[in-house]
């Protein structure tokens, strides 16, 4: 018998086996033979799954952190900024207060 070449799954499919291991729609062995995929798959894809949700396909090896954009000492930072330019550009153009 000859091996099957190295598939890749995209996360959104490891979502979709996922939420049918957790959903119960099945064995292991019956999702996976439904999803061509090997049973140790299904068991290691819904392990994933209920301990980070969506990010644990994500590729990244630690725990979910919040983005850059969220972060709130920074978003103030950038909001001072963007003031100050304000005022720096109504100044030079003759809108000053």
């Amino acid at each position: 018998m000859s091996r099957r070449p190295r598939r890749n799954h995209s996360p959104a499919f490891k979502v979709k086996v996922a939420l049918a291991a957790v959903r119960q729609e099945g064995t292991a062995a019956e999702l996976a033979e439904r999803f061509d995929v090997h049973p140790a798959q299904v068991h290691d894809w819904k392990k994933k799954f209920v301990e980070a949700g969506t990010a644990g396909f994500s590729g990244s090896t630690g725990p979910p952190t919040a983005a850059p954009e969220d972060d709130p000492v920074r978003l103030r930072k950038k909001i001072s900024e963007l003031a100050m330019e304000n005022d720096f550009l109504a100044k030079a153009l003759g809108r000053g207060q």
